[in-house]
């Protein structure tokens, strides 16, 4: 099982609703309870194992103190809130409601003493300690999620997973063994107009020490080959939204993919060659995949799961179940946390029965042990599905338990199988008909050529300053922090779906104009003016505190 968690950068962005208030909540409904439950199943005894990515600039926010004093406000508020509605709802005579008052009330608190207590207030150095003792194994991610494909330099690909690579080390002390891309987007080998060869992103993890990373499902069997352009008139993104307009997509564009998902294989170049040293390629499994992400049929539909959607007007507590697939959210009826629970234990016995008949039937189809890998968004559980926390850790105890299956992470299963094939992939992402268009159609190609003029400008700035004073050395590092920070894929993403499409806009620019800023006044040589600017700057986003802004080096051609 892999768990991809990533959120915006957002510290001291603000509250609701948009904001620092995205890590609260994810703190509070998933991150928190999720090492609740795994450091049950170790003080239980169960052996499980579980890949997680944590990606870099979460993990920047997750550690920073600020950023956790906010957080033992946030749930004391939470706490606060329940209290008022039990009141509110035991004067009205509502007594069901006022118990499911009573129940957030018991889940805040408990929230609240995990983290305070068990935790000491630092979630980073809690997953740290499951890594060290062979439970799970984190994996890294391009430093601030940046769409690799779609950056025009391989300097700030490079950049992207060099910052990523040094911060894990800082947070975990040791380096990471493999890594999640962003939105699952791969870049083979390409020639630019001028000729020249840019290699494939396996180029860049290879010189890292990133021996893995993970692929789209069509992205290892193949989609057909064929252009075809579709109108589409929305695009549903999970739970994350979906566009809102119509558009023409080309989708299905070629592929060399001819794999399994039930297989890992060592990644080639157009010539066929394998990087030194290997890195491999694990795709996702679509049947586990869609049992917990579709949303027609996937477990977090059922009717007895707690409705998302639905709030209260006074508090913001959600009262409410699934109820149904159509039932408009006026009529949905009031939530049983007791029933939702009996369906929790029904669907982890239900996935676990479904991994292993897959892995049953593919064994008798080829002969051969398969591998799984379900991977999924970490916040979808907790936060989208409430009781995904839950199933997270019965389904786990469940194949824990099952003889006939073994919970493995990634670098401990190519350890143990080093691929026997290797593949070539096609480029492309999860997103829309498998292409970039998520993040780069009508609504956002204004913000490409802007990022590709800050990605020509920094590698400017490190040939102007070969050998800068500290001051420059301070703002250099400073624009190299902000061209990350504007290299984020959430906001193309965000703006697409229109789910913050203004805060979205607004953080871009934000970080654009920083950049421009320490770009010109360093390009015109007043460093005493960037050095404060970058100071005050680095306050406000204090990440990476370690980027050397020589990573942003020009190396067009040459990814070590």
């Amino acid at each position: 099982m892999v768990l991809h968690t990533h959120l915006p950068y957002c510290r001291k962005a603000g509250r609701w609703p948009h904001g620092e208030e995205w890590l609260h909540e994810a703190l509070a409904e998933t991150y928190v309870p999720l090492l609740d439950a795994l450091y049950d199943l170790r003080d239980e005894g169960i052996p499980f194992r579980l890949t997680i990515n944590l990606t870099p600039v979460l993990l920047e926010q997750l550690a920073d103190a600020d950023v956790q004093a906010h957080f033992v406000e946030f749930l004391d508020q939470e706490i606060a809130a329940a209290q008022n509605d039990q009141a509110r709802f035991t004067a009205s005579g509502e007594a069901h409601l006022a118990y499911l008052a009573r129940f957030y009330e018991a889940f805040y608190q408990r929230v609240r003493t995990t983290f305070v207590e068990r935790f000491e207030g630092d979630v980073v150095r809690a997953f740290r300690n499951l890594q060290d003792a062979g439970f799970i194994e984190i994996i890294t991610c391009a430093a601030t999620h940046g769409y690799l494909p779609l950056l025009s330099r391989d300097s700030s690909i490079y950049a992207q997973l060099k910052a990523a690579v040094e911060s894990y080390e800082r947070h975990f002390g040791r380096r990471p063994r493999a890594v999640w891309l962003p939105e699952c987007a791969y870049r083979p080998a390409k020639q630019d107009d001028d000729g020249t060869w840019r290699p494939g992103l396996e180029e860049f993890l290879a010189g890292l020490g990133l021996r893995c990373f993970f692929a789209e499902t069509k992205a290892i069997v193949g989609v057909r080959t064929v252009e075809a352009e579709v109108e589409v008139e929305s695009l549903p993104l999970g739970p994350y939204g979906e566009a809102e307009r119509r558009y023409r997509v080309t989708v299905g564009k070629g592929t060399v993919s001819k794999g399994t998902t039930f297989s890992a294989y060592y990644v080639v170049n157009h010539e066929g060659e394998v990087t030194d040293p290997p890195v491999a390629v694990i795709g996702r499994n679509e049947r586990t995949g869609m049992q917990v992400w579709s949303a027609s049929w996937g477990y977090p539909g059922d009717p007895d799961y707690r409705e998302f959607h639905r709030k209260d007007p006074v508090s913001g507590l959600q009262y409410w179940r699934v109820t149904g697939p159509n039932v408009d959210l006026g009529q949905k009826d009031l939530y049983h946390p007791d029933w939702a629970a009996a369906k929790v234990r029904q669907h982890a016995a239900h996935f676990a029965g479904l991994v292993k008949g897959l892995l049953r039937e593919y064994h008798d189809q080829s002969g051969e042990y398969g591998l799984i890998s379900s991977n999924y968004d970490t916040e979808l559980f907790g936060h989208w599905w409430f009781e995904g926390i839950s199933w997270i850790q019965e389904m786990l105890r469940a194949l824990a338990h099952d003889e006939a299956v073994h919970l493995t992470t990634a670098s401990e299963y190519l350890e143990a199988h080093p691929p026997r094939e290797t593949i070539a992939l096609a480029e492309g992402s999860w997103g829309a008909g498998g292409t970039h268009w998520t993040w780069d159609n009508d609504d956002t190609h204004w913000v490409w050529p802007l990022i590709h003029e800050a990605e020509r400008r920094m590698e400017g700035l490190v040939a102007r300053y070969p050998r800068p004073e500290p001051e420059a050395e301070a703002a250099l590092n400073q624009a190299g922090r902000e061209l990350l920070l504007l290299e984020a894929s959430d906001w193309p993403f965000l703006i697409t779906t229109g789910q913050a499409r203004e805060y979205a806009t607004e953080r871009f620019r934000t970080h654009l104009d920083r950049f421009q800023r320490l770009a010109s006044l360093l390009e015109e040589g007043d460093v005493a003016a960037a050095y404060a600017l970058a100071g005050e700057w680095y306050e406000l986003d204090k990440v990476f505190p370690d980027l050397d802004y020589r990573w942003f080096a020009a190396r067009q051609g040459q990814a070590r």
